[in-house]
Order: structure tokens, then sequence, then C-alpha cells
């Protein structure tokens, strides 16, 4: 019985290491080296892997990141549970992130990035965090956790999902009838959505429009969530005021792509949250045991939603 682990090398190193520690009866093996292909009974990965019916005997895909729109469940075969990555250092670098990107926006770092390179001292006002309405579009696990970590630093904040929700000293809107309302008072808006056919381009002109002039977005849900252009539109009419983005579509943009060069938009490199080796495979030994003991197990996608 073995274990394939199907990311970065090093960060495999550390999840050998770890197995090792905490399931020697599991054999644990790091991509291409995957030993027997009927030994093999688990998969971690992060992007898919063709032809999964070369492992006869696999009984469970984990997704090694929080998402899974880069799958094709059609591929994976119908009695092979996929598993989301639900982990404590997912949330936490998430809520670190996000209140970062936040924070930045509210004191005006756009600002006085654009005035040091051009020698100006000028400083601007400063407001209550209170007095900054940062609303979170997707309040899935990732963004229940950042709403309650924004209000915990003073931040006012509203979420909106498919279904409704409720959360301690967030305001609450579901369904298409309440998105227009959401919106209509979120100053800074952060998308947490998972990715669908129906959220893909939800971060579009109209939305945009929805949004009090001024606004600002944070995007750290899927890089096809958002419609680019439409983004750079609303940024140089001045509909939104600035944007940081950590997901792209295609990652990373080509060289030549405006959003590396506007001046209203703060750019990284996907690495909003990441699973930490530690907690993550604390996570995935309780849902094979789960599995084996015929548990139901933490995180398995609801194929028909695809998340």
């Amino acid at each position: 019985m073995s274990f394939v682990y199907n990311a970065d090398p090093e960060r495999g190193r550390e999840w050998q290491r770890l197995f090792e520690l905490r399931a020697p009866e599991i054999a644990f093996r790091v991509w291409p080296d995957i030993g027997s292909e009927e030994e093999v009974r688990y998969l971690g990965t992060w992007a898919p892997i063709e032809d999964l019916a070369r492992f006869p005997n696999l009984e469970v895909v984990f997704s090694l990141g929080a998402g899974v729109d880069q799958f094709d469940l059609g591929s994976i075969p119908s009695h092979v549970p996929l598993v989301r990555m639900q982990e404590p250092g997912i949330v936490a670098t998430m809520q670190e992130y996000v209140a970062m990107a936040v924070l930045a926006l509210h004191r005006n770092l756009v600002d006085y990035i654009a005035q040091q390179r051009s020698a100006t001292w000028q400083a601007l006002r400063v407001r209550p965090a209170a007095q900054c309405r940062v609303g979170i579009l997707g309040l899935g696990q990732l963004g229940a956790a950042v709403a309650q970590h924004l209000t915990g630093l003073g931040f006012a904040c509203q979420g909106w999902s498919r279904t409704r929700r409720q959360l301690q000293d967030v305001a609450c809107f579901a369904g298409d009838d309440e998105l227009p309302r959401f919106l209509s008072t979120s100053q800074v808006l952060v998308c947490l959505m998972p990715l669908t056919a129906e959220t893909r381009g939800i971060l579009n002109a109209t939305l945009f429009e929805q949004l009090p002039r001024g606004a600002s977005l944070i995007n750290v849900g899927r890089g096809p969530h958002l419609v680019a252009a439409d983004l750079l539109a609303a940024l140089d009419s001045g509909q939104l005021s600035a944007a940081v983005l950590d997901v792209f579509d295609p990652e990373p943009p080509p060289v030549d792509h405006p959003l590396w060069h506007h001046p209203r938009v703060l750019i990284t490199p996907h690495i909003a949250s990441m699973t930490q080796p530690e907690s993550a495979i604390e996570r995935v030994l309780d849902n094979i045991a789960r599995h084996r003991e015929g548990r139901e197990m933490v995180g398995v996608v609801d194929r028909q939603r695809g998340y």
C-alpha cells in the first residue's frame, strides 16, 4: 500500500519524513518515482494526472490545495473520491494575506508607492477601519474565516454566498436577489469563491458597476473569475481605485500584460495561502483512517456542485 505525492519535490521530502514518522505502514513515494502501480492506494496532487486508470487499486485522490477546479472531475473514476485540502495552515495564511491586502488598500499603500517613485511627500487622511466596509464574495471555509479575522481588526464586514450563512458580527447576504445590495456597499471586495461554470468571469464590468465608485478589488479566488479587460477599464475610469491580484489566467500572465505595469495594481504570484506540511499530513492521515474504517471523510468534493 502506497501514497504517491505529486507536487513540489522539496516539500515532498518534508512530507516523506513526516509520513515515515506518523504512518510507517504506508509506503510514501514522490512523483515520478511511483513504484508499483498496483500498490498505489492514495494519490496527493496539485495538478491533474492523466490516465488514473493505470492505478487499478486507487482509493482516494487528495487535492493538495483548497481548490479543485484544476481537475477534470470526469477523468477521475466515479468510485474514487476527490478530497479538498482543509487544514489550519491554508486558513491562517489566507487570513494573513487578505488582512495584508485590505490594510494596504485601506491605508493607501498604492498611493504611497506611487509617491515614493516620484519623490512626493504627501500625507493622506487616515480613516478608522470601522469606516471601511469589506465585502467577502464567497463564505465557504476560507471566506468565513477571513471575514471573522477582519472583524477582529475593526473592519465592518459583510459576505455573500449562494446559500444563507450566519456569522457573528458579519452581515450575510445570499442568492442572486441579494447580490446587488451586497455589492452596493462593499468598498473593498474580496473574491474567495470556488471556480465553477457559474462563477467563471463573475468579476466583470457589470459587477464592477454595482460597487461604490472608488471601490477596490482583491482576487484570491481563481484567475478565471476575473475579466482582466473589464478590470483595466474600471481602474482607468475611476470606478475602481485599486486592485490586489494573487491569481491569474494564465499563470504567470504574459510579460507584456498591462496588469504588470498598471500603477493601481499590486501583484503577487499565487501565494495567498499554502498548505503547511505538518497540519496537512494530520488532515490527510485522519481522512485515510476515516476511509479505511468506512467513515465519512472531511472535504469530499460534490461532483455535481464542483466543490
